[in-house]
């Protein structure tokens, strides 16, 4: 069994950070490919960021949060961050995140790629 477990949500005024921690336990590490995805009121959930580590590690981002949004991994911690930069109201989600037991040769953008999720943290960002 896997667990996730989200932190680091909160409301936050446009132009703000956040920075949302997941720290998994269980039958799992940090080593895994690992993902964040988002979910607004009245929307399909959505591509965030993604992250493998072997093959030279390789990260990709959805356009909407490139050059704002950073993946990393604390490895001793068994923890994954997402670190959020420029926030606009957009931004406003329910934010999950999720754990492959594959090695994938890229990171998976697509939710059916992963087999654990998180309860997820929620994130406001005002105008």
């Amino acid at each position: 069994q896997v667990q996730l477990v989200e932190s680091g949500g909160g409301l936050v005024q446009a132009g703000g950070s956040l920075r949302l921690s997941c720290a998994a336990s269980g039958r799992t590490s940090s080593n895994n490919a690992m993902g964040w995805f988002r979910q607004a009121p009245g929307k399909e959930r959505e591509f965030v960021a993604a992250s493998i580590i072997w093959s030279g590690g390789s990260t990709v981002y959805a356009d909407s949060v490139k050059g704002r949004f950073t993946i990393s991994r604390d490895f001793a911690k068994n923890t994954v961050y997402l670190q959020m930069n420029s926030l606009k109201p957009e931004d406003t989600a329910v934010y999950y995140c999720a754990v492959s037991q594959t090695r994938p040769k890229a990171p998976i953008t697509y939710g059916e790629g992963y087999d654990y999720w998180g309860q997820g943290t929620q994130v406001t960002v005002s105008s």
